[in-house]
Order: C-alpha cells, then structure tokens, then sequence
C-alpha cells in the first residue's frame, strides 16, 4: 500500500517541479517542502536527494522541444551554404551555446567542490523560506527600480560574453541557497543589468539545459546507480509529469511577461516563506 501512495506522491511532486521550475518561485524548495508533508515511505534513505535532482530532467526536455529551432545549432547544407563545416552550422546558434557555456562555469566550478556542503548547511525548511523572502522583496524592488528604465538587452543575440558570465554569477546564488530559485536568481540578475523580461527568461530557460543534465548525473554518480524497480518507476514518473506540465508554464509564463511584471510572483514568495516561518516555528 505504500508503494502505491508513494506513486501518487511522486505525481504530485511532478505537478511541483513542471509549475516551479519554470517560475521564479524556487522548485527545489517547494520540493523541500513538499517532502515535509509527504514524504515517501517505500524508498531507500537519502533517495529523495537524488529524485528532487532527476526529475528535473523532465521539465528540461520540454524546454528542449518547445525552443528547439532556437538552440539547435545545426543545419541542412544547400547550394548556398560556405563549403565545410560552415556549411552545417548555424553560427548564431553556436555563439549562443559559447554564452550558456560561460555562463555555466560559476556554477559547475562551486558545485563540483562545495555541493555537499551547501546541502549540510542550507538544505532545510527555514533556509528555503529565508531565501523566499529574500528574493521575494528583491524582484518587487528591481521591478519598481526599473519601471521606467528601457532595457538595454531586448535580443538574445544582443546578450554579450560579460552579460552571460554575470547571469552566471547570479546564478551561483541559487546553487548555494535552496529556495532562491535558479530561474529566479538568473531572472532577477539579467533584469539588473538591462535584459528584457523576455530575453532574461529565454536565457534562463536555455542555461538550465546543461546545468540540470549536469547537476541530475552529478547526483546520480555521488548517490550510485543502485535502485529498486520501485525507485526507477517513482523517477520515471515523476520526469514525465514535470515535462507534460512544464510543456503548459513556459507557454505561460512567456506569454505573462509580455504584459506583466515578475512581481506578482515577488509577492507570493513573501507570503509563502512567511507561512512556512511561522509553521514551523509553531510546529517547534
């Protein structure tokens, strides 16, 4: 019986990740929390660590298809095309992946040394609400910040090496503390230094395509290749709920930036850590 109550719990984690993954609002730490009030009962210790990581391919994928003429760097030679190599490459594209590449590097260099620790230290309840708080305030005062400020960015192929590398930077606040919200974080940076809300969610989208393949086989090689048929299934479930959702919010989300600012979900991160504070402050 519990097996079959961990498959509906690793649906419900899957509605998490495909919705929160996408939008600034932190899918590691919603996951967090989630897994306080359900967790699963018929896996192996330290399981949950490795499934929070893997499903995010999921969402990933969806990514991958719904901009794939954006990002694949390839191309069908015709009687136009530069003799060579150049003539199966779109070098737009690959000037695009050198930046994600870059930008990549901030990230990859902190959490090869210091994932582990990062874990131990912030991988808890009060830490996520913390960071939702924090970030929470941080998108309503760029917002207003930028309310009448042009953005100097307003194309992917107007984002610079310099600005890539920065987004990247950002993003390392996100690798170390969970519930800052890896789009969220990069979104927030990108927003800072002049991109345009379509542009910074774009990149983030693009940018969380190496990183999550990397941080989900990084995971998966630290915790071992060792599971149960049941195991197997709960990750298998849980990646093909976040890609069929995930497929629905990008569409969203990019379709609310054109109109809306980012802080509505600057308001919902306040709320949300301000409820987990005082649960479990109460709960103690």
């Amino acid at each position: 019986m519990d097996g079959f109550f961990d498959i509906i719990k690793a649906i419900i984690y899957g509605i998490v990740e495909g919705i929160t993954e996408w939008l600034p609002v932190s899918s590691t730490g919603h996951l967090i929390l989630v897994e306080e009030f359900l967790p699963f009962k018929s896996v192996s210790e330290g399981f949950f660590d490795v499934f929070d990581v893997v499903i995010q391919l999921g969402a990933i994928m969806a990514v991958v298809i719904l901009f794939w003429n954006k990002i694949w760097p390839f191309k069908k030679p015709d009687r136009d095309s530069q003799p060579g190599i150049m003539g199966f490459v779109k070098m737009d594209k690959i000037m695009l992946w050198l930046k994600i590449a870059l930008a990549c590097i901030p990230a990859v260099i902190v959490g090869l040394l210091f994932d582990d620790l990062f874990d131990a230290l912030f991988y808890n309840p009060v830490c996520v609400s913390i960071a939702l708080i924090v970030f929470g305030i941080g998108f309503i005062v760029v917002e207003n910040w930028n309310k009448n400020r042009r953005p100097v960015v307003r194309h992917l192929d107007d984002i610079t090496f310099k600005t890539a590398l920065l987004i990247g930077i950002f993003q390392l606040l996100a690798a170390i503390f969970p519930g800052t919200s890896r789009s969220g974080a990069t979104i927030l940076g990108a927003l800072m230094i002049g991109v345009s809300r379509t542009v910074a969610a774009e990149f983030t989208f693009f940018l969380a395509i190496p990183v999550m393949f990397g941080a989900s086989l990084l995971k998966l090689v630290k915790n071992g290749f060792d599971f149960s048929g049941l195991e197997i299934a709960l990750i298998l479930i849980g990646m093909v709920v976040s890609f069929v959702v995930s497929l629905f919010i990008v569409r969203f989300l990019m379709a609310f930036i054109r109109k809306h600012n980012f802080k509505i979900f600057g308001w919902y991160r306040i709320v949300l850590g301000v409820i987990v504070l005082l649960y479990f402050g109460l709960a103690k």
